[in-house]
This record gives C-alpha cells, structure tokens and sequence, in this order.
C-alpha cells in the first residue's frame, strides 16, 4: 500500500471511531484508535502513518510520536472534513 491510500484509510477510521469536539472536529483517542481490531488489520504501522498524516496537515496531536500505553489518551483531531 502507498502512504496516500493509507492515510485516506486513516482518515475514514477517524470518521468512524470518532466524535466532534467543541470545534467541530472529528477527535479520537490514539488507545482507541490503536486496539480497535479493523484497524488493526489495515495499518501494518500506524504511527508511522498517523505521523505522515500529521506531516500533511491532515491530522494533528500532541507530541511527535504516538506509543501505546503511555500516549492511548491523547486526541488525534482530524482537521479537515
């Protein structure tokens, strides 16, 4: 897979997994995002997409990687609709 069809991949899970905040942008928990089994199944690296996704503006969070455990409650906010 190329990384311009993953991150439109990840956007979609996004969609699905998320809710708005009080901006109006779609948000979800890396934890959430992280050991949800379909998505699981799609990325063979998701941070390593998330952190491409972030490069182009599409998302953004906290910090400039993601790990499992310590980082499961931070936002990953989708930024454009």
């Amino acid at each position: 897979m190329n990384v311009e069809h993953e991150v439109t991949l990840l956007v979609d899970e996004i969609r699905r997994l998320g809710n708005k905040n009080s901006d109006g942008k779609t948000t979800v928990k890396f934890g959430v995002l992280f050991n949800d089994d379909q998505c699981a199944n799609l990325f063979e690296a998701l941070v390593g997409t998330l952190k491409a996704a972030k490069r182009k503006k599409i998302i953004t969070f906290e910090g400039e990687l993601l790990l499992q455990g310590v980082h499961d409650n931070v936002d990953v906010i989708l930024l454009q609709d």
